[in-house]
């Protein structure tokens, strides 16, 4: 893998060095139990207590308000389902955007067939939801409201402080995936007005299979799974006390280096626009470059196919992804796309999405636009 290019952060990030330093220091050294009372038992409890709070204060929280998950699809099962089944007697009404990561819309539509009503709000052609579409369908009976904070696909930004001041003498709590937001942009969770917030360790160059989620005190949760009292009675199951401790030490890093970050990858968007004017390359920008997450450039170029485009790429040595599934021989239109543009739109199949990361840099990203220019020309002769 030494001469490839990965552009493809928005789905997973490479581990920083001094997290896995961090975490193998921790599995060789504090194995015990946070929940055992002997010396071991506190020692992990320790870490546990202390990546908490360390973790809370990054986003303006209480270290009560975290409870540590297995990334950013249980975070959203949890404050959907959880909140859901604990406000039930309140209402059944639930408000989403069609433009939500699977982790919601799917935990959505399990809840319609338990009865509950789901409004999936549209969006504009740069991907964002109309502050007037989430006033128009809150009811008496809405009991959460449910929305992405920044595009795992396009980047958009969506409203999320305007939409809490909407909820402000509502009884609907507000539940933001900021997944892929969390690390690239300043997030206080008291200044945004939220209820819950969903966050993954993978995202910001930590490890896989740890997340959170910020529920504000005040906010009644159902539990999803049952067993002993940890996370305060809200997540049943032994800790997992070396990730915890990775995803910390991953915040730490994400929060000393956020601006620096963003200045980077906004530059990289740059060096990447100007290579394809340069070379007078046919495309078409999908979503907004000035409400955009940094790191996320999603184009749409007209006379090729994604499928085409990625298997060339990845030939070439360059990791990016299109934001579909791929299934044998055909691609799933984004809905995210469809949602934008419609379903017959060109650019539901010929979209790619490069997203900057830890390691990259301007050569790289240049040596990727470059490539991608050929690519382009040879597919569309």
């Amino acid at each position: 893998m030494l001469n490839y290019i990965y552009l493809d952060h928005a789905a997973t990030a490479p581990i920083h060095p001094e997290i896995i330093e961090k975490m193998t220091s921790v599995m060789q050294n504090t194995f015990g139990n946070p929940s055992s009372i002997h010396a071991y038992g506190r020692s992990a409890r320790h870490v546990v207590d202390e990546a908490r709070a360390k973790i809370a204060e990054s986003i303006g929280a209480i270290a009560e308000e975290i409870i540590f998950t297995s990334g950013g699809t249980e975070s959203d099962n949890m404050a959907i389902i959880g909140v859901a089944n604990a406000y039930q007697k309140n209402g059944n009404h639930i408000i989403t955007t069609v433009v939500e990561h699977h982790a919601v819309l799917n935990t959505c539509k399990a809840l319609e067939k338990q009865g509950f009503e789901v409004t999936y709000l549209p969006v504009d052609k740069n991907g964002q939801v109309s502050l007037e579409d989430v006033k128009k369908s809150l009811r008496d009976d809405t009991i959460l409201v449910t929305m992405m904070y920044g595009n795992n696909e396009v980047g958009t930004v969506q409203p999320i402080k305007e939409i809490a001041g909407l909820l402000q003498n509502h009884q609907a709590k507000l539940h933001t995936d900021a997944v892929q937001a969390f690390g690239l942009v300043d997030i206080d969770v008291r200044t945004l007005g939220v209820d819950l917030l969903s966050v993954s360790a993978h995202k910001i160059n930590g490890p896989k299979g740890i997340g959170l989620l910020y529920a504000k005190q005040n906010v009644k949760l159902e539990p999803l799974t049952f067993g002993g009292e940890q996370e305060r009675k809200r997540r049943a199951g032994t800790e997992n006390v070396a990730s915890i401790a990775g995803f910390a030490k991953a915040v730490e890093i994400a929060m000393k280096t956020r601006e620096e970050k963003a200045e980077a990858y906004a530059q990289f968007k740059q060096v990447m626009l100007q290579t394809f004017e340069k070379e007078k390359i046919n495309l078409l920008i999908n979503g907004s470059l000035e409400t955009s997450l940094p790191h996320v450039l999603n184009l749409s170029f007209p006379g090729t196919d994604v499928e085409s485009m990625l298997v060339n790429l990845d030939l070439e040595g360059i990791a990016v992804s299109s934001g579909s599934a791929c299934t044998a021989g055909s691609i799933d239109p984004s809905h995210v796309l469809v949602a934008m543009f419609g379903r017959d739109s060109e650019r539901v199949r010929n979209s790619i999405r490069f997203s900057f990361g830890l390691f990259n840099t301007n050569e790289q990203v240049k040596k990727a636009a470059d490539i991608t220019v050929k690519i382009v020309n040879r597919l569309t002769k």
